[in-house]
């Protein structure tokens, strides 16, 4: 999945318009990154990267690159 997509995919889970997020933005700024877009985030993981990840992971997220880095392949 390429980063466009990936950044597609937060979007839509954040419910923002295409093209509003970017890898630098700070999550703790983005009034649409609540509690309801994390465990969204955490089924996204699940269904498309066939990844776990905790509650204490996703607080430790400061900007949106730190989510994409998380949605890279394991190998």
């Amino acid at each position: 999945m390429e980063i466009k997509e990936k950044l597609a995919a937060l979007e839509e889970i954040m419910e923002l318009d295409e093209g509003a997020l970017a890898p630098d933005m700070r999550l703790d700024e983005i009034e649409e990154w609540d509690s309801l877009s994390a465990l969204s985030f955490v089924v996204l993981l699940g269904d498309e990267f066939d990844r776990k990840i905790s509650g204490q992971e996703i607080r430790a997220f400061k900007t949106v690159q730190d989510m994409l880095d998380v949605m890279e392949p394991q190998g």
